[in-house]
């Protein structure tokens, strides 16, 4: 793991500060806008899912933009700076629409950087360290999820409800990542490490039907990937107090962040599919948990073996990506993985709101678990 690339490795600390202060926001959210603004289950929703939305359609264009440049850290550098700048203005939100607009723009930033970002660190790995390095890459992001919220929870320990100061506070993580990706090569590697480049390529090789079948699968999956607010939401409920939900937000991304390593050095050796399958059932089962599921302790429990979900799945999703796509269009490819999930996002985060308001959040929650199973099984079947 240490001999990864140098911009390996400052890339994964740029997504450690980022998430340190993108995750101290995201765990207080449900309970800022339920209970500090007064919104309901369908804005919460509606909110992430439109992020999430904007998010992945910018991805599609950011990835082309970067299939066509040798300069994608001008494009990853806009990125975290539109995120870095917008995510402070919660702490001054006053309704929820001012906080979709925060987010929205937040997750702007997010589309415009994610693509090219992730077709960087394809350029700095082979076929046989792709699960590696984007494991690695997962797990700096999932260690910057726990210092964020561990962060976060102390400063409410010692200042509680301030949680506007806190909001502003997390200008200093957004600038740090800026600063850190000057650090990166202007360009791409002159010379790609990467084996399988096809000599001549054109930039407009069409898709192989593996490609395109993993990505009908995996938008039947996202169609039961409603956001992480809801698990949240139910866990502010069974405590009684968000006071120690961002502690448990940490939690599972310690899992996360362990997990992301072994997960990507498995699907180097057993291959990527096995490894989301993994990944898949066990959102199966988390989300079939939280439906049976009244008590806190239970509810803890399942919420920490769902960063086992995150650890097999995110990272080896992308490298599957990387290994079925052209290496000309990789930018593209990325764009279209993350528009995939993201509107998948969108639908199901709406979908989850209006279930969770009509019938109750276990019939919410059974649904996402019956979607995952059905994917897990396609993903054999098809891809």
């Amino acid at each position: 793991m240490f001999k990864l690339p140098r911009a390996v490795w400052l890339l994964g600390w740029v997504s450690l500060a980022t998430d340190a202060a993108s995750e101290a926001v995201y765990s207080l959210l449900p309970f800022f806008l339920t209970s500090v603004l007064g919104a309901g289950a369908v804005s919460l929703g509606l909110i992430e899912g439109a992020a999430e939305a904007a998010n992945s359609g910018l991805k599609v264009l950011s990835g082309r933009l970067a299939d066509r440049t040798t300069r994608k850290r001008r494009l990853v550098l806009l990125g975290y700076s539109v995120s870095s700048a917008a995510r402070p203005f919660i702490a001054v939100a006053t309704g929820w629409l001012q906080v979709f607009t925060v987010r929205v723009l937040d997750r702007v930033g997010k589309g415009v950087r994610g693509a090219p970002r992730d077709a960087m660190l394809a350029s700095w790995a082979t076929p046989t360290t792709r699960g590696r390095v984007y494991g690695f890459h997962q797990a700096m992001d999932n260690l910057g999820a726990v210092v964020g919220p561990v962060c976060a929870t102390l400063f409410l320990l010692a200042y509680p409800d301030r949680y506007r100061t806190l909001f502003a506070l997390t200008i200093v993580p957004g600038a740090i990542a800026v600063l850190l990706i000057l650090l990166l090569p202007e360009r791409d590697p002159d010379v790609r490490v990467v084996p399988d480049v096809v000599p001549g390529s054109s930039g407009t090789e069409p898709f192989p039907r593996s490609f395109r079948s993993f990505m009908i699968v995996l938008a039947i999956f996202a169609l039961g990937n409603s956001t992480d607010a809801f698990l949240l939401l139910r866990l502010t409920q069974a405590s009684g107090s968000p006071r120690f939900v961002p502690l448990m937000w940490a939690g599972i991304h310690v899992v996360k962040a362990t997990t992301s390593l072994i997960g990507g050095s498995w699907s180097d050796r057993i291959g990527r599919r096995a490894v989301i399958a993994i990944g898949w059932l066990v959102y199966a089962v988390v989300y079939a948990g939280f439906a049976v599921s009244r008590g806190l302790p239970a509810l803890i429990a399942w919420f920490v073996v769902y960063g086992f979900y995150f650890g097999f799945a995110e990272g080896t999703e992308k490298a599957l990506v990387a290994d079925l796509a052209p290496v000309s269009r990789r930018g593209t490819a990325f764009g279209i993985y993350n528009a995939v999930t993201g509107l998948g996002a969108l639908a199901a985060s709406v979908l989850f709101g209006i279930v969770w308001n009509g019938f109750g959040a276990p019939v919410a929650f059974g649904v996402g678990a019956v979607l995952a199973l059905v994917a897990t099984a396609l993903l054999f079947i098809t891809v």
